[in-house]
């Protein structure tokens, strides 16, 4: 039992030495998004499983376009790495169901181009 309690504190100091646990551009290794601005992770992307989050950083936004996804019609923004131009996902810039609204200002990024990074 002591050693299992003395595992759990070294785990978390070692996390809390390490800072936030964050996700990077599976290219470059930029920072992108820290885990806790993970709002969802059911979302469906273009190459698969993608999650949903509340802010993302060191990003470029392309122009906006509306597209059909699998929630209806909304206005969304290709998201791209900052350093290596890579595609991460897309911001929702409007979403016109009323269900969807919550989704505006928020960003998809696909798992697949993501690593982690900082997780002990």
């Amino acid at each position: 039992m002591q050693r299992v309690v003395l595992f759990a504190i070294v785990g978390k100091l070692m996390a809390e030495m390490a800072g936030p646990r964050l996700y990077c551009c599976c290219n470059c290794k930029n920072q992108v998004s820290l885990h806790d601005d993970i709002i969802a992770k059911t979302f469906q992307g273009r190459y698969g499983r993608g999650f949903l989050f509340s802010h993302a950083m060191n990003i470029v936004v392309g122009p906006k376009e509306d597209r059909h996804l699998i929630t209806g019609l909304h206005t969304v923004a290709d998201v791209y790495c900052g350093d290596c131009r890579e595609v991460l996902g897309w911001k929702y810039e409007r979403a016109y169901e009323a269900s969807q609204k919550y989704k505006e200002g928020k960003f998809i990024l696909e798992k697949s181009k993501i690593v982690e990074e900082n997780w002990w």
